[in-house]
């Protein structure tokens, strides 16, 4: 009977967790894709990429709340029980309060190894696979941004501004400042985009070039030349940041001097950020140890007991101010060693405080 009741208290957190993990997962996800639109809107890329890589974000996300989710679902969880009076059917079947504890300990451990795991495999993975797409991808839109009247540099080393659009979909008086390989200047009265099996290309009629290459300038006029915009790359940053390289590459730069390593290079200015990379994916996750001896405190004091709201009103500003200690750790262990010893102790001890507080109180309920 014992291993049933502990079932359906497991069923109940974890359908919980998931319900809310999922409905704020897809409420954030959301909110963040629609600042994806600038891929499309600001820098040409398509619908194929804008939805590719904001998929590719979601497991970025999912981490990043679950401490939270957890807390709110656990503490959700033990108050409903406590309302129903379900509480009370662990206590008539001879369950003390420090083995229920230890029970919900168990869920909390397993978190922890799975927030690990996500965020030192799962999390830098998904994201340095996003910025490779973004990287080889193909400026599918470019063309429906050229507007008259606009400067439209989204390309690396080109600028492009055209004065007038016709009915037709030509254009004129286009102007052109080519520096993807050598200095060109070019003016065309009129001009037309050809888009022909994805192969793109400006056909510019009667117009000049200014070509300096070599420090000569050389000047010449045409009646058409075909302008190759196939070949244009964005100007959205592709190198990989620090989130996207693999835990085992960021140990090898802290353990060694300026080395290059897969997709970066190891600078001496850089390892403070790789100090915090490796704290949030390695050691911040065992802040759900605290969130969930914390929530497992509500046990201590019945419904039916003196000062019992403010006793829960406690708890949830102490889960909450956990979260935020977690959070404003992570800034901080880049400052020294002996930051990043203080942020990994300082939770240690609070636990073992609050499971002594834990041990003492329930000897007297």
């Amino acid at each position: 009977m014992k291993k049933l009741i502990f079932k359906q208290l497991y069923f109940e957190i974890i359908k919980n967790f998931l319900t809310f993990l999922f409905v704020l997962s897809i409420i954030v996800w959301t909110l963040q894709s629609v600042n994806y639109f600038d891929f499309v809107t600001n820098d040409g890329h398509g619908l194929k990429v804008y939805f590719y890589y904001a998929i590719l974000n979601l497991p970025k996300i999912v981490h990043r709340l679950v401490p939270f989710v957890f807390f709110i679902s656990l503490f959700y969880t033990i108050i409903s029980y406590e309302q129903k009076n379900e509480l009370s059917v662990f206590w008539l079947y001879g369950i003390s309060k420090s083995i229920f504890m230890n029970k919900i300990m168990k869920i909390g451990i397993f978190l922890i190894f799975a927030q690990i795991i996500i965020g030192t495999f799962v999390v830098p993975k998904s994201q340095l696979i996003a910025r490779e797409f973004l990287k080889h991808s193909s400026l599918e839109f470019f063309t429906t941004l050229i507007k008259p009247g606009k400067f439209l540099n989204i390309t690396k080393n080109l600028t492009i501004f055209i004065e007038k659009e016709n009915e037709d979909k030509s254009f004129e008086n286009i102007f052109l400042e080519d520096k993807r390989q050598n200095l060109k200047l070019i003016y065309a009265k009129k001009g037309l985009i050809v888009d022909t099996n994805n192969f793109k290309i400006f056909k510019l009629l009667d117009g000049n070039v200014v070509d300096n290459s070599n420090f000569k300038i050389k000047v010449f006029k045409f009646d058409q030349i075909n302008f190759d915009l196939s070949d244009i790359k964005t100007n959205t940053i592709i190198t990989p940041k620090i989130q996207e390289i693999d835990t085992y590459n960021l140990i090898l730069c802290l353990s060694r001097d300026k080395t290059n390593l897969d997709n970066f290079i190891c600078k001496e200015n850089i390892k403070p950020e790789i100090n915090q990379q490796i704290f949030k994916r390695l050691i911040k996750p065992f802040y759900l140890f605290l969130i969930t001896l914390t929530c497992s405190c509500l046990i201590i004091k019945s419904k039916n007991s003196n000062g019992y709201n403010k006793f829960i009103s406690l708890i949830f500003t102490s889960g909450f101010l956990i979260l935020i200690l977690s959070e404003v750790s992570v800034k901080y262990v880049s400052f020294s060693t002996t930051a990043i010893f203080f942020n990994i102790l300082f939770p240690i001890i609070i636990l073992y405080a609050i499971y002594i507080i834990f041990l003492k109180k329930i000897k007297y309920v």
